[in-house]
Protein backbone atom coordinates (compact mmCIF):
# COMPACT_ATOMS: atom_id res chain seq x y z
CA UNK A 1 0.00 0.00 0.00
CA UNK A 2 2.69 2.26 0.72
CA UNK A 3 4.39 1.64 -2.15
CA UNK A 4 1.43 2.35 -4.29
CA UNK A 5 1.00 5.98 -3.02
CA UNK A 6 5.17 6.57 -3.20
CA UNK A 7 4.40 5.84 -6.92
CA UNK A 8 1.30 7.70 -7.07
CA UNK A 9 2.76 10.75 -5.45
CA UNK A 10 5.80 10.62 -8.04
CA UNK A 11 3.87 10.42 -11.04
CA UNK A 12 1.68 13.74 -9.83
CA UNK A 13 4.93 15.49 -8.54
CA UNK A 14 6.52 14.61 -11.98
CA UNK A 15 3.12 15.64 -14.04
CA UNK A 16 3.38 19.10 -11.74
CA UNK A 17 7.17 19.63 -12.69
CA UNK A 18 6.23 18.95 -16.79
CA UNK A 19 3.49 21.20 -16.66
CA UNK A 20 5.37 24.06 -14.80
CA UNK A 21 8.51 23.37 -17.35
CA UNK A 22 5.88 24.29 -19.93
CA UNK A 23 4.38 26.71 -18.88
CA UNK A 24 7.77 28.40 -18.24
CA UNK A 25 9.07 27.63 -21.22
CA UNK A 26 6.09 29.76 -23.07
CA UNK A 27 6.72 32.32 -20.29
CA UNK A 28 10.32 32.73 -21.51
CA UNK A 29 9.69 32.64 -25.55
CA UNK A 30 6.99 35.16 -24.91
CA UNK A 31 9.23 37.44 -22.82
CA UNK A 32 10.81 39.82 -25.36
CA UNK A 33 7.54 40.19 -26.91
CA UNK A 34 6.15 40.02 -30.59
CA UNK A 35 4.82 36.68 -30.51
CA UNK A 36 1.56 35.60 -32.15
CA UNK A 37 -0.29 31.85 -31.89
CA UNK A 38 0.92 30.54 -35.53
CA UNK A 39 -0.03 26.81 -36.91
CA UNK A 40 2.55 25.42 -39.64
CA UNK A 41 2.57 23.21 -42.29
CA UNK A 42 5.81 22.58 -43.97
CA UNK A 43 6.62 21.29 -47.23
CA UNK A 44 3.27 21.67 -49.06
CA UNK A 45 2.16 19.88 -52.44
CA UNK A 46 1.28 22.43 -54.44
CA UNK A 47 -2.11 21.54 -55.02
CA UNK A 48 -4.37 23.02 -52.04
CA UNK A 49 -4.78 20.15 -49.52
CA UNK A 50 -7.70 20.63 -47.25
CA UNK A 51 -7.43 17.64 -45.18
CA UNK A 52 -6.58 18.64 -41.85
CA UNK A 53 -3.42 17.23 -42.13
CA UNK A 54 0.43 18.23 -41.53
CA UNK A 55 -0.45 21.81 -39.44
CA UNK A 56 1.31 21.74 -35.75
CA UNK A 57 0.44 24.28 -33.18
CA UNK A 58 2.58 26.76 -32.78
CA UNK A 59 4.05 30.46 -30.94
CA UNK A 60 5.85 32.77 -33.56
CA UNK A 61 7.82 35.24 -32.52
CA UNK A 62 9.82 38.36 -34.15
CA UNK A 63 13.17 38.77 -34.00
CA UNK A 64 14.62 41.45 -36.33
CA UNK A 65 14.54 40.29 -39.73
CA UNK A 66 13.40 36.57 -39.02
CA UNK A 67 10.27 34.85 -37.86
CA UNK A 68 11.08 32.41 -35.02
CA UNK A 69 8.37 29.10 -34.86
CA UNK A 70 8.33 27.16 -31.64
CA UNK A 71 5.82 24.19 -31.13
CA UNK A 72 3.50 24.94 -28.78
CA UNK A 73 3.86 21.18 -27.21
CA UNK A 74 7.43 20.63 -26.65
CA UNK A 75 9.76 21.51 -24.05
CA UNK A 76 12.66 22.87 -26.44
CA UNK A 77 14.26 26.15 -26.23
CA UNK A 78 15.25 26.69 -29.56
CA UNK A 79 12.77 27.82 -32.41
CA UNK A 80 11.36 24.34 -34.69
CA UNK A 81 11.80 26.72 -37.81
CA UNK A 82 13.20 30.13 -38.83
CA UNK A 83 11.92 32.34 -41.65
CA UNK A 84 14.05 35.04 -42.73
CA UNK A 85 11.87 37.93 -44.25
CA UNK A 86 14.10 38.32 -47.12
CA UNK A 87 13.55 35.22 -48.54
CA UNK A 88 9.86 34.52 -47.75
CA UNK A 89 7.21 34.80 -50.32
CA UNK A 90 3.83 35.33 -50.23
CA UNK A 91 1.99 33.05 -52.68
CA UNK A 92 -2.27 34.07 -51.95
CA UNK A 93 -4.16 33.82 -48.60
CA UNK A 94 -7.27 31.22 -48.05
CA UNK A 95 -9.85 30.41 -45.39
CA UNK A 96 -9.50 26.99 -43.78
CA UNK A 97 -12.15 24.52 -45.70
CA UNK A 98 -12.57 20.82 -45.21
CA UNK A 99 -11.17 19.32 -42.44
CA UNK A 100 -8.86 21.96 -42.07
CA UNK A 101 -11.67 23.90 -39.89
CA UNK A 102 -11.35 21.73 -37.36
CA UNK A 103 -7.85 21.60 -37.27
CA UNK A 104 -7.00 25.33 -36.83
CA UNK A 105 -8.29 27.79 -34.58
CA UNK A 106 -11.76 29.42 -34.98
CA UNK A 107 -11.01 32.57 -36.80
CA UNK A 108 -7.80 31.53 -38.63
CA UNK A 109 -6.81 32.79 -42.13
CA UNK A 110 -3.93 29.93 -44.41
CA UNK A 111 -1.03 32.29 -45.98
CA UNK A 112 0.34 30.12 -48.24
CA UNK A 113 4.26 31.16 -48.95
CA UNK A 114 7.49 29.90 -50.48
CA UNK A 115 10.63 30.31 -48.24
CA UNK A 116 13.72 29.11 -49.84
CA UNK A 117 12.05 26.74 -51.95
CA UNK A 118 10.12 25.52 -49.94
CA UNK A 119 6.65 26.00 -50.21
CA UNK A 120 4.62 26.53 -46.71
CA UNK A 121 1.47 27.50 -45.22
CA UNK A 122 0.79 29.59 -42.14
CA UNK A 123 -2.41 29.81 -40.35
CA UNK A 124 -3.20 33.19 -38.15
CA UNK A 125 -5.75 35.10 -36.68
CA UNK A 126 -6.52 37.90 -39.25
CA UNK A 127 -5.32 40.61 -36.72
CA UNK A 128 -2.00 38.76 -36.71
CA UNK A 129 -1.63 38.42 -40.41
CA UNK A 130 -2.13 41.83 -40.72
CA UNK A 131 0.84 42.49 -38.55
CA UNK A 132 2.80 39.77 -40.45
CA UNK A 133 2.06 41.57 -43.69
CA UNK A 134 3.15 44.63 -41.92
CA UNK A 135 6.31 43.21 -41.13
CA UNK A 136 7.15 42.05 -44.32
CA UNK A 137 6.30 44.80 -46.36
CA UNK A 138 8.24 47.09 -43.74
CA UNK A 139 11.57 45.29 -44.83
CA UNK A 140 14.99 47.45 -45.19
CA UNK A 141 15.14 49.44 -48.76
CA UNK A 142 16.83 47.28 -50.85
CA UNK A 143 15.41 44.13 -49.76
CA UNK A 144 13.19 42.06 -52.36
CA UNK A 145 9.72 41.86 -50.19
CA UNK A 146 6.82 40.04 -52.49
CA UNK A 147 3.54 40.13 -50.52
CA UNK A 148 0.60 38.87 -52.25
Amino acid sequence: MVLALTVCGAVVALVLVGLFLFGLRRRLIQRSGGTFDCSLRWDVSTEADTSGKGWSYGVARYNGDRIEWYRVFSYALRPRRVLERSRIEVAGRRLPEGEEELALLSDAVILACVHQGTRLELAMSEDALTGFLAWLEAAPPGQRVNVA
